[in-house]
């Protein structure tokens, strides 16, 4: 067993046997925005790097948007549930230094969502359990507004970054929190984080090209908090591993830049909204490069793994009129029903076909909205350059990585340890995943089968996506068994009602 190779003393000072990990979690990052994944405009080398080094995933699923996703890949469970997560709205923060001081809404915060109760088990509390230290950096990681004591009830040893998931669509914050306390950014002076609007126009261009209040980059801030933890932690001196998690704000729009990528600047098939979108990419892919450079600077390399993955499907930010349109909107100014007609890149001028040719998008159970990337990299124990179609879901993080550490199989969790398909073995595999929607529930089998519910519209449809990548065959009358039997397991998963696996719902903070 594996694991027995990874005994140790996490409070040796000269001994580190447990790998070091480094999640990297994208924003609205679809899968096809990746070279190693098809993408032909730009490159992510730093991130092919990961995936020709280690172990890419085919067949992974996160969940529609990113709140839920971000509760589930801390939670180990899937988000078709009757509620079980208090998910606060967001804009509250807009409040601090005027007519609330922090302690006001964190007292607003909790009494609607308080801090998790100890007996919870949480992706930082596995790796806590073996001694290591833990650390999150960027953007909030629960719900669209937390605070310090929520994010340390998590299992968060160190947190930098937003508390505020309104502010994380800036990207020049006036401040930002460290454990809790304001870390002012001389330079930024936009109460909004410099937000900039979801559409082109000479006008938009003007303003988001105005650099005016706008010193300093948010993830330019939160990389270097990052990289100074990782040199203050540095296990080869105190001999105690780290866990890092970066919820990084990329490249989640609305699009904003502090200069055009030099790969991107001369590229013609790309408008400069377009370009700018690309750059928001290249600064994710760099940050990947930052930290595998840091990584091997401090000697770790060969023990640290490093984990790079998204939150849910592609969204399209480059919306320009008469050229691309995004969500439901067709460029003739229609609407797509998603139930005959649905997005798909070459109808919708998404010139990146960053959904990798699949139907639909972010916050849509159709494949484009809910798959993700994931790449593993670990350096002399996962093979360079495998590839693996196991069907695996962004819960399933929380018992691979209690397993790879050492660590007890937490009971009780939809997650499910895949460790040792990492190491060329088999795992148990999942014989099915289920996700929620904007439009309804979804289940998907690991030979293929997938049915959706499109609940406004009580319309179920069965498709066999071994055959149909693209999902337009509606297979119901030709295997009726099937989709009963399907119907079945998912209504059982949504906890006997079929609204669980809609829109979640939001307390509202006042």
């Amino acid at each position: 067993m594996f694991t027995a190779l990874l005994a140790c003393n996490p409070k040796s000072k000269t001994t580190q046997q447990n790998p070091n990990i480094i999640l990297i979690y994208a924003d609205d990052l679809g899968r096809g925005m990746l070279s190693s994944y098809g993408q032909k405009h730009l490159t992510t080398p730093n991130i092919d790097k990961l995936a020709n080094e280690g172990m890419r995933f085919s067949n992974v699923y996160g969940c529609m948007f990113c709140a839920p996703a971000r509760a589930s890949l801390l939670n180990g469970m899937h988000d078709c549930h009757k509620q079980i997560w208090s998910l606060t709205d967001a804009g509250i923060y807009k409040e601090l230094g005027k007519s609330l001081t922090y302690n006001q809404i964190e007292e607003k915060i909790h009494k609607l969502a308080p801090p998790e109760n100890e007996g919870e088990v949480f992706l930082a509390d596995v790796a806590k359990r073996q001694g290591y230290i833990t650390a999150e950096f960027g953007k909030l990681e629960w719900g669209f507004a937390t605070t310090a004591e929520r994010v340390k009830s998590h299992g968060w040893d160190y947190h930098f970054g937003f508390y505020d998931h309104v502010r994380c669509h800036g990207f020049y914050p006036p401040f930002l929190f460290e454990n809790g306390e304001v870390v002012s950014i001389e330079g930024n002076t936009h109460a909004d984080c410099g937000k900039t609007a979801s559409f082109e126009s000479p006008e938009e261009y003007k303003k988001r090209w105005d650099m005016t209040g706008k010193a300093v980059y948010s993830d330019k801030i939160i990389m270097d908090k990052l990289l100074a933890f990782m040199e203050n932690n540095n296990p080869q001196k105190t001999g105690q591993p780290f866990f890092i998690h970066l919820p990084s704000q990329l490249p989640h729009g609305p699009i904003s830049v502090p200069e055009v990528h030099p790969e991107l600047k001369n590229n013609k098939a790309l408008t400069e909204f377009e370009k700018e979108y690309g750059t928001m990419v290249k600064i994710l892919d760099e940050d990947v490069g930052k930290i595998y450079a840091k990584c091997k600077e401090l000697g770790i390399l060969e023990n640290t793994i490093i984990i790079f993955t998204g939150d849910n499907g592609h969204e399209v930010y480059t919306r320009q009129a008469g050229k691309t349109e995004h969500g439901r909107a067709t460029l003739d100014g229609g609407k797509f029903d998603d139930i005959h007609t649905k997005f798909y890149s070459e109808i919708n001028g998404d010139v990146f076909d960053g959904n990798d040719g699949m139907a639909g998008l972010k916050r849509s159970n159709w494949e484009g909205g809910v798959r993700v990337p994931l790449i593993w990299y670990w350096k002399g124990k996962i093979k360079p350059g495998t590839q693996s179609d196991q069907l695996v879901a962004n819960y399933d993080l929380l018992n691979t990585i209690a397993e790879l550490t050492g660590g007890e199989i937490v009971k009780g969790k939809d997650s499910k340890s895949y460790a040792q398909t990492l190491l060329g073995n088999k795992s148990e595999e999942h014989k099915y995943t289920v996700f929620a929607s904007v439009m309804g529930p979804a289940i998907v089998t690991n030979d293929g089968w997938k049915l959706r519910y499109y609940t406004r519209k009580k319309v179920f449809q069965l498709y066999n996506l071994k055959d149909d990548y693209r999902e337009e065959k509606v297979l119901n009358a030709r295997f009726p068994e099937k989709m009963e039997a399907l119907k079945s397991i998912l209504l059982k998963e949504c906890d006997g009602d079929w609204k669980n696996g809609g829109y979640p719902k939001f307390s509202i903070i006042k």
